[in-house]
């Protein structure tokens, strides 16, 4: 176990030497002269080497990607061109609401898809089945924008019931926080759950047709039971790597709900940062969104071996 732990975490941080170097990348070796692009079209001279001197674009390549590793290793991300403060500020400015608007789509999305995906491999075939397969087509085929736009025509601007956009602290206000996360949850939530809801279809359907299951029931086990405590562990490892890899899903939805519901996350901050070419703002939260997904999924596959103990990489 612990040298799995091990080989995993090694792997880990070359994973991360390679986001490292293609963030790196993204700024020197785009077509065009990076400090004019940054200007704009009326720039002068000076102010092409101004930017070119502060972004320490006029020494050697290989200086820069060393000078440039290093400050990140000591959780320096460089500092923003247009509000010239450190972009670790800015994050951490920004990180809270995107840290929330996750945690509650997984949760929210994990408790209806999961269970939903149960019932509808244990009534197969049936009308149940149909209509939940029925949702996750329509969840894979909606674009996230378009069905935040139905929240907000419906909850918002006819019912009155739910706030249009802004986010409140969970700390200032718990009432108006909940409130104001609920759309965006739903928006965000449904993709994943659709992609949850038919992975667990599929890997219970598989289970379901084992002959321990077949056991089970001549033995007289209730229903409950041999779903969730028999078959679910061991259709498990696929559901969970669909929930890892739906992370990907996440991050790119939140930049698009963040933008919908005016939510000042980090979605809302890289699109301000590309609209502006602020690259070091945009390379900082590249890097934050790459790290964190390279985590969650090295936790992942370290689960895998508490799920499954027959698993070794």
């Amino acid at each position: 176990m612990l040298s799995l732990i091990l080989k995993r975490i090694l792997s880990t941080f070359v994973v991360m030497a390679v986001v490292a170097v293609f963030v790196f990348g993204m700024l020197h070796f785009s077509p065009g002269d990076p400090a004019a692009i940054i200007a704009g079209d009326l720039a002068t001279n000076e102010d092409i080497e101004r930017i070119r001197e502060k972004l320490g674009l006029n020494r050697p390549l290989h200086e820069q990607f060393v000078r440039w590793t290093s400050n990140v290793l000591v959780g320096d991300l460089g500092t923003s061109i247009f509000s010239d403060l450190p972009v670790s500020n800015l994050i951490a400015q920004r990180i809270e609401p995107t840290v929330a608007l996750t945690l509650t789509t997984m949760i929210f999305s994990v408790c209806i898809a999961v269970p939903i995906g149960i019932v509808a491999a244990w009534r197969s075939g049936s009308l149940l089945d149909r209509a939940v397969m029925g949702f996750a087509v329509f969840g894979f085929s909606m674009p996230v924008f378009v069905f935040a736009y139905i929240l907000i025509w419906i909850f918002a601007a006819k019912l009155k019931l739910l706030p249009v956009m802004g986010y409140t602290s969970i700390f200032d206000d718990p009432v108006q926080f909940f409130r104001g996360i609920i759309m965006p949850t739903i928006a965000l939530g449904v993709t994943y759950i659709a992609l949850i809801a038919r992975i667990t279809r599929a890997s219970m359907l598989e289970a379901i047709n084992q002959d321990y299951i077949r056991t089970a029931h001549a033995k007289g086990l209730a229903i409950a039971p041999i779903l969730f405590r028999h078959a679910l562990r061991n259709a498990s490892v696929p559901i969970v790597t669909t929930i890892g890899i739906g992370i990907a899903l996440l991050i790119g939805g939140v930049v698009v709900t963040e933008s919908v519901f005016a939510i000042p996350g980090l979605g809302r901050l890289t699109v301000d940062a590309i609209l502006r070419r602020d690259y070091p703002v945009i390379q900082g939260v590249i890097l934050i969104f790459s790290g964190v997904y390279v985590l969650i999924n090295l936790a992942i596959d370290i689960f895998y071996t508490v799920l499954d103990p027959r698993i070794r990489y």
